[in-house]
């Protein structure tokens, strides 16, 4: 079974097609989506709409949370204008997606945490910046999780971890934006090194899972320019350099 792994989106419709199209040329039996599927200065409604016909199992985010959740007038200004364009339609289908999700019984979908949609799985904050989860530290996260395998987004930092009961820790990275600034439990940059579009190819072969991590080229001019004509001057930064600068 091949189970190609996407998550956030974040409204980068180029990035989007670039990445289904890898995805069909290398085929696939399912597509797994874990959320943030729009918000952003770029294409939200557009992308919502190529979602919305995507045979895929498709999960929320926090930031589908906090759409649909947060008065507009409170919300950060990446999810308010996403809110301003999205349609009732789109709105509503978006609040039917599900937590968590489940492939063949073995493959567990998750945007953050199984505690949290803005947890970080695969990757631990401290004051010295981001880094790798330890395969210990994810062993206690997952402490009563039978998944084989735990798909995880919401860093944007592409990641397979093997625990050493054989269980493995997936994060696709995002598709639509490579680097962004966090805020807690410390302020730290997570960031790719690249502008390529990423996703993730899960693999089960004699009852063994295995995880390909592949990044797509793409041209990110058409992104940055509309990022930066819209006033996200740090977005344009990430989506056409992969990094921020410090």
């Amino acid at each position: 079974m091949r189970i190609a792994v996407i998550s956030d989106i974040h409204g980068n419709l180029p990035a989007l097609r670039a990445v289904l199209d890898d995805i069909r040329h290398r085929g696939c039996d399912a597509i797994a989506n874990l959320g943030d599927l729009a918000s952003g200065p770029l294409w939200p409604a557009e992308t919502m709409g190529l979602l919305m016909d995507l045979p895929a199992v498709t999960i929320r985010g926090n930031h589908e949370r906090q759409l649909l959740e947060g008065d507009p007038a409170a919300m950060g200004e990446s999810d308010r204008l996403t809110h301003a364009v999205l349609t009732p339609a789109q709105l509503a289908w978006m609040a039917a997606l599900p937590d968590q999700a489940r492939i063949d019984g073995e493959v567990l979908l998750l945007h953050g945490t199984p505690a949290s949609d803005v947890g970080n799985l695969s990757e631990r904050v401290d004051r010295d910046g981001a880094r790798a989860a330890r395969p210990d530290e994810l062993a206690a996260d997952l402490a009563g999780i039978d998944a084989r395998v735990v798909l995880c987004g919401h860093t944007h930092v592409p990641r397979v971890i093997e625990l050493e009961d054989g269980r493995l820790c997936v994060n696709p990275g995002s598709v639509g934006l490579q680097a962004f600034r966090g805020r807690a439990p410390h302020p730290h940059v997570m960031q790719s090194g690249t502008p390529a579009a990423r996703y993730a190819m899960l693999q089960r072969d004699s009852g063994t899972w295995h995880a390909r991590l592949l990044a797509v080229e793409h041209d990110p001019a058409p992104a940055a320019e509309l990022a930066r004509d819209r006033g996200f001057d740090e977005w344009a930064d990430a989506l056409r350099d992969g990094r921020l600068p410090p």
